[in-house]
């Protein structure tokens, strides 16, 4: 049941804005709530008097390419919450410029308009200078001299925001949110003090994020670089001959063709051609394999657990669900430092995360608990630390590998069998705790972004609730 808050009780003229109905329903709305609680401020301007536009790209044709120097980026709805953008798919430059509107630039606030999805708040990073984006993203460019870019997205993403923007949304089987809708939003104006602070804090994020983004790609160059596999830093997959008409021996293990493809097995040449070692034999007995099955029980936030699934692993802010969970159950789907985290179940298509990894350390440790679809790299030969492995299995010859052991029928796992076999170059101890400690720095350099931008929400929290009495 929802209740209407402590704080911000409904009104005598609430009644009258609603023709004196009784019913609860639009008194306990999120978004007509926030908006009453935003009209005791002194002072709120629309969004669309402090800010250039607000618009989506549009409907356009798409020219896909694998080449990077022909292309750019594209991100569509999900991926904009994407920690890491380096695996995005590519459309050609020319595609940008028959259609400008594509285009994303640093500072933007992004809001995802259409689906189930629809009302999500982002901003854009340094590594979506020039990038595509889908038409199901809308931009809002602030105006520099109306209003800061940190503190304008702060103000969309906040507790005040969303309950706004996605009280804005129609529709039935498809929902969606137009930008005229965003643009009669009210932005509560906190003074030039508070609000340069927050957009400080913003920035600093911002460039946080950044560096986590380089050090995990230095990582991995630096890996393929001191293991004499420079050859592999630019792999390109789709650029080799596919795999047709090739004869291969079956094995008691599979007799499935993709297990045996040309491409794949090309790579596992390469990286069998210089010292290297077995996940198998790295990983702890007994762990280099998927997380427990549980019952579900839902528990209200912060009460309990919160569960990250296969999707949202890979987001800046994983939103995850909340669960109550306890004993065995809980200990099977919590992650120990440095535990690579594969997604182990999916399909094939280029845009899936399957066997994409990712790494469970520092404050991720202890605030989230992770799905049984993951699949748990826990390394046993403190000589190979998890985050030298990140290193490796984020790599696109890894993750090529790692498909090529697909088994299953509509949704895919990774052989049990294939995946202990993965070669792992093994460096020497310098470079590997020189690897292991540039991708610590990044997710060192990630979790002091996450703490920034909860401070500057909370700062906005404050100075709202403090404007409003």
């Amino acid at each position: 049941m929802k209740l209407a808050e402590n704080d911000n009780p409904v009104r005598a003229t609430w009644l009258a804005d609603q023709g004196f109905r009784l019913d609860p329903g639009p008194f306990v709305s999120e978004g007509y709530a926030a908006r009453r609680f935003l009209q005791r401020l002194a002072h709120t301007e629309l969004l669309g008097d402090v800010v250039e536009r607000i618009f989506y790209g549009g409907r356009s044709r798409r020219q896909w390419t694998s080449h990077p120097e022909y292309g750019v980026p594209f991100l569509g709805s999900a991926d904009i919450f994407e920690a890491d953008l380096s695996h995005l798919p590519m459309v050609t430059r020319q595609s940008s410029v028959d259609n400008s509107r594509i285009s994303l630039e640093p500072g933007w606030t992004l809001v995802t308009r259409s689906g189930m999805t629809a009302g999500r708040v982002t901003y854009g990073r340094l590594s979506m200078q020039g990038a595509a984006c889908s038409e199901h993203v809308i931009r809002v460019v602030p105006n520099p001299a109306k209003v800061p870019a940190g503190y304008l997205y702060v103000s969309l993403a906040s507790r005040f925001g969303i309950p706004i923007i996605r009280g804005g949304i129609f529709g039935t089987s498809v929902r969606h949110i137009e930008p005229d809708h965003l643009a009669r939003m009210p932005i509560p104006r906190l003074g030039g003090k508070v609000e340069a602070q927050i957009d400080s804090l913003i920035q600093d994020a911002i460039q946080l994020r950044q560096r986590f983004e380089d050090g995990i790609q230095a990582s991995t160059q630096d890996l393929f670089k001191s293991a004499g596999l420079s050859e592999l830093l630019d792999f390109r997959w789709q650029g080799q001959s596919r795999d047709l008409e090739f004869s291969a021996k079956p094995t008691p293990t599979t007799i499935r063709a993709l297990n045996f493809g040309p491409r794949a097995l090309h790579i596992r040449s390469i990286l069998q051609s210089v010292p290297y070692r077995t996940l198998g034999s790295l990983c702890a007995p007994g762990t280099l394999g998927r997380g427990g099955r549980f019952k579900r029980v839902d528990s209200n936030p912060g009460h309990g657990v919160r569960l990250v699934g296969q999707r949202h692993g890979f987001w800046l802010r994983p939103e995850g669900r909340w669960i109550l969970l306890d004993g065995s159950d809980l200990a099977a789907v919590r992650a120990q430092d440095e535990t690579v985290l594969i997604a182990s179940q999916g399909t094939l298509g280029e845009g899936e995360v399957f066997c994409r990894p990712i790494l469970v350390t520092g404050e991720w440790v202890n605030r989230y608990v992770f799905s049984e679809h993951f699949l748990r790299v826990v390394p046993a030969d403190q000589e190979f630390p998890g985050a030298y492995l990140f290193a490796f299995l984020r790599s696109e010859a890894a993750f090529r590998m790692l498909r090529s052991m697909s088994v299953g029928g509509k949704q895919q796992d990774i052989h049990p069998g294939l995946r202990a076999e993965l070669p792992v170059p093994v460096c020497t101890a310098s470079d590997r705790e020189r690897i292991a400690e540039t991708v610590r720095q990044a997710y060192r350099d990630r979790d002091e972004a996450d703490r920034k931008e909860d401070l500057a929400f909370a700062l906005l929290d404050e100075a709202v609730r403090e404007a409003a009495r």
